[in-house]
C-alpha cells in the first residue's frame, strides 16, 4: 500500500508505466525461470502456482468488494477477470497435476490364464 501511494505522488512516471513495465520484466523473469526448470520438478512446481492463483482469486475477491465497487467500476471489472482468469488457471493447473500423477501409479499386472 505505500509504494502506490508513494508512486500515485511521484511526478517522474505515471502509475501506470511504472505497472506495465514491471508486467513485462515479471513476465521475462518468469518465462527465463520456467525454462530453466527440469521436467521432474514441473508437478510441484504446478502446485506452486495454483497456490499463488489461490491468493490471486482472494485478492480479486476484495477489489470486486463494495469498497472499491463504489471507487471505480474499472476495478470491479478488473477483478471479476482476474477472478475468471485465476480460476480457469486453477482448474487447469489441477487437471494437468492429476494427469500427471496418473502416470506415476502403478499398473495392474496383467493376469495370465487362469489358474485350477
Amino acid at each position: 500500500m505505500i509504494a502506490v501511494i508513494a508512486a500515485e505522488g511521484s511526478s517522474s512516471l505515471p502509475f501506470l508505466i511504472v505497472g506495465v513495465w514491471v508486467l513485462l520484466l515479471s513476465v521475462f523473469v518468469g518465462f527465463i525461470i520456467i525454462q530453466k526448470v527440469p521436467p521432474t520438478l514441473h508437478t510441484p512446481l504446478m502446485s506452486g502456482s495454483n497456490a499463488i492463483s489461490g491468493i490471486t482469486i482472494v485478492g480479486s475477491l476484495y477489489c470486486v468488494s463494495v469498497e472499491y465497487v463504489e471507487a471505480s467500476t474499472v476495478c470491479a471489472v478488473l477483478g471479476c477477470l482476474a477472478i475468471a482468469m485465476a480460476m480457469i488457471n486453477v482448474v487447469g493447473g489441477f487437471a494437468v497435476t492429476n494427469r500427471m500423477l496418473q502416470m506415476f501409479k502403478a499398473k495392474d499386472a496383467p493376469k495370465s490364464g487362469a489358474k485350477s
